[in-house]
């Protein structure tokens, strides 16, 4: 029997200060003049926004800040962070005292990753690991417009390493938000199909963790509690309700607190090949990956697919079913890299059980 906490994670950093909003959305600028105010570290603040919401009006009371925003098309990658912060330093060589995140995982994760350069010098490939950010980051607020990745609540920021074919996170305590508002009134725009898939998130990583190998209590019950708000959210008659917007925030900050001190299992690993290959985005290709699931985990196989019956929600099929083997062979390289989850999924033996040929069969099905 392995032990509990065999994976090293006893010692967990979580959001300092957290709170929850419903129509005052203002109460965001307010958060950060009194933060701004306390930190007394000068009047540079940068929010960077989802470009959804560009050409809105939805935050025009925060003009008066440095705003930047983010092109979620494509997800982050040490690329497009590295040309980020020369542009940020060219226009100010003074330090931002806060740096603010508005939008989903993409656009938090940018903002995590821009807040440990600014005090880390270097090329953003050079943290990209376990506590390799040194320095504590810039004070940092994260106002999720989506839920279900947990970004707002995990110790990294995912970024997508083309030279080395990976993706992988800047893990360190210094990434973990200082402040989060939670708003779930900020959701109601979000289309009905990403709602779904990026919700899915929250369920899928927290099944991963719970069934794995290597587990940590505290992180145990963390996933219970996400995956019982999930059921009730998707077994709902409208997942999209007020009520259910609320429950699925909780289930995504939850979440991401649970994937702070455990690991995932064999759909994140895939699910990071379709997005290194194909450039499929995390969430939905969580989704596309459970279509091969039913071995690994067939009663959750099985609820996932009720769920998205339940919602309407149909999740693509054949995205590789017809690729080159040349496609395939990076599909696998691309996933069986991630050796701590596969490990934790299926135990030491994982590249014997998820050799090229079955990992073949399996993108197949999707």
């Amino acid at each position: 029997m392995n032990d509990i906490l065999s994976t090293g994670v006893k010692v967990v950093k979580n959001v300092n200060h957290f709170e929850f909003i419903h129509d005052d959305i203002k109460r965001i600028k307010e958060v950060i003049e009194t933060k701004k105010n306390e930190l007394d570290k000068g009047d540079r603040v940068i929010i960077f926004i989802d470009d959804f919401f560009e050409n809105k009006k939805n935050f025009n009371f925060l003009e008066s800040f440095e705003i930047i925003y983010v092109n979620t098309k494509n997800e982050p990658s040490v690329d497009f962070i590295d040309d980020l912060m020369v542009e940020l330093r060219q226009k100010s060589s003074v330090k931002p005292s806060i740096i603010v995140a508005i939008g989903g995982g993409v656009t938090m994760d940018t903002a995590k990753a821009s807040a440990n350069l600014f005090t880390n010098h270097g090329k953003a490939c050079e943290f990209q690991g376990w506590d390799l950010v040194k320095k504590p980051a810039i004070y940092k607020i994260a106002i999720p417009t989506i839920s279900g990745t947990g970004a707002e609540a995990t110790r990294t920021c995912v970024l997508t390493n083309y030279e080395k074919k990976l993706k992988l996170g800047m893990n360190s305590d210094y990434t973990v938000f200082d402040y989060v508002i939670m708003a779930p009134s900020l959701s109601k725009t979000v289309p009905r199909n990403q709602y779904f898939y990026t919700g899915m998130d929250a369920f899928i990583h927290c099944i991963e963790s719970i069934e794995g190998q290597f587990r940590n209590p505290i992180g145990d019950e963390f996933s219970s509690i996400t995956i019982k708000l999930c059921r009730e959210v998707f077994n709902s008659k409208d997942m999209m309700s007020d009520q259910m917007r609320e429950k699925l925030m909780l289930a995504s900050y939850f979440g991401g607190c649970s994937i702070g001190m455990s690991y995932v299992g064999v759909v994140h690993p895939l699910s990071a090949g379709l997005s290194i290959v194909l450039g499929t985005h995390h969430c939905i290709a969580n989704c596309i990956v459970m279509n091969s699931m039913e071995e690994f985990y067939k009663d959750y196989y099985l609820e996932f697919h009720e769920m998205a019956k339940q919602q309407s929600v149909e999740i693509p099929k054949g995205l590789a079913k017809n690729l080159t083997d040349e496609q395939y062979d990076r599909l696998y390289q691309s996933s069986i890299i991630h050796e701590k989850p596969l490990y934790n999924a299926l135990g030491k033996d994982f590249k014997d059980i998820l050799n090229k040929k079955k990992v073949k069969e399996l993108f197949k099905k999707m």
